[in-house]
């Protein structure tokens, strides 16, 4: 168990360093672009908001490269290194005297990212054997789901009171604390033999590879559509004030910290159903917040139910991938937090152009019940496929 702890403190840095950055923009764009801040504010924080594209970039490129080279050495080497680049890239965050420094230093931060969580996640699995692989994976999401709940609004109020640089100065210290504790509770663990980079990016051969990717990227898509505007729509749709945004955030993040334990569970018992349950549920959850989102006790609830219902998904993407990638599992499970930011991306972008067609704040609600039925859609046209292809052999002898 002081293994899988190690694991989750950091996923729980992970967190805290992705999603912090959302509150910290104002800050930052003060500090960092006061030309631009004083011409318009807005502006600022528009170009600040670049920092987090960098770092969901960084984990797009980074997962499959670093995993797949990183998969000929030991396992628990590679994630003291890993988190050891986490801890320097926020450090140079830290540190960075410009704009454009502080970019290059997301950049670097989020590199790292999704092989860590691959690796991790795989370490895990392999811990608690077989019929618990799902519950390993949840174990180690835990600390990015529970960062949510207690790492980013502390983040976010002590970068207000104390300068945004603090906030990553403490992930500094989280994943010092992670470095220490992976090399000395983390078991070692073997390599996946001899293989090159080129071996690994096989996996992007494979069919149902692709399409457990894009359940992810779409399916979270619709998490994320919600997720990126709460704040417009708790104070401009609920009519709640700005104090009360922190609130519903807490109460998102407890729902996925539960719902992230259950998905483990769940997805051990039969991966297929837990797969098709959590994105009609994702749906049903989606036009539960769009019917809520009017008063801001409803919506806070509403949010809760929501982000448990999101993240009951991840550890069944996560252990999919894992199971139809063959014999290359780490640069798979990397791919799965490439997905994941793809989905970012992707929600956040089609939730602000719903917006900006003039639909109101609810409409990314709506848009969410889209993308999840997507999800459903893909979950089940994956399993077809796969289900075809193992009937063929047998037609053909």
């Amino acid at each position: 168990m002081w293994a899988l702890l190690s694991l989750a403190i950091g996923s729980f840095g992970i967190g805290m360093t992705e999603f912090v950055s959302m509150g910290l923009l104002p800050g930052i764009a003060r500090d960092l672009l006061a030309t631009a801040w004083a011409t318009s504010q807005a502006d600022a924080i528009a170009q600040a908001g670049l920092l987090i594209s960098l770092y969901a970039l960084g984990v797009v490129i980074g997962a499959p490269l670093i995993a797949g080279y990183a998969a000929r050495f030991p396992r628990h080497l590679v994630l003291i290194v890993l988190a050891s680049l986490l801890l320097v890239g926020n450090l140079l965050t830290v540190l960075a005297p410009t704009f454009e420094t502080v970019a290059i230093a997301r950049l670097i931060a989020g590199l790292p990212h999704g092989a860590y969580f691959g690796i991790a996640a795989i370490v895990a699995a392999d811990l608690l054997g077989p019929g618990k692989r799902a519950r390993g994976v949840s174990i180690v999401m835990s600390g990015l789901t529970v960062s949510n709940v207690v790492g980013v609004p502390l983040g976010t109020w002590l970068g207000q009171v104390a300068g945004w640089r603090t906030a990553y100065a403490v992930v500094v210290g989280i994943f010092a604390l992670g470095v220490l504790m992976i090399a000395l509770v983390v078991p070692s663990m073997p390599s996946e033999g001899s293989r090159s980079l080129r071996h690994e990016l096989g996996v992007f051969r494979l069919g149902q590879v692709w399409m457990t990717l894009g359940v992810g990227a779409i399916g979270f898509g619709s998490f994320f559509a919600i997720y990126s505007y709460i704040s417009p729509i708790m104070t401009e749709v609920a009519g709640a004030p700005e104090w009360a945004v922190p609130i519903v955030l807490v109460a998102t993040g407890l729902g996925m910290t539960v719902g992230n334990l259950v998905g483990g569970v769940v997805a051990d018992r039969n991966l297929a159903r837990a797969l098709v349950a959590a994105f009609v549920l994702l749906a049903v959850g989606s036009a539960v917040v769009g019917v809520a989102a009017h008063n801001p006790v409803t919506l806070v609830i509403a949010m809760l139910l929501f982000g448990a219902i999101s993240a009951l998904a991840g550890p069944a993407v996560q252990t999919r991938l894992m199971d139809v990638s063959g014999d290359r599992p780490t640069i798979a499970a990397a791919l799965n937090h490439s997905g994941m930011n793809i989905g970012n991306s992707l929600g956040a972008a089609l939730g602000g152009g719903v917006i900006a067609l003039g639909w109101g704040y609810v409409a990314p609600a709506w848009l969410g019940i889209v993308l999840a039925v997507l999800g459903v859609g893909m979950v089940l046209a994956s399993f077809a496929l796969e289900k075809r292809a193992e009937r063929i052999p047998v037609l053909q002898a």
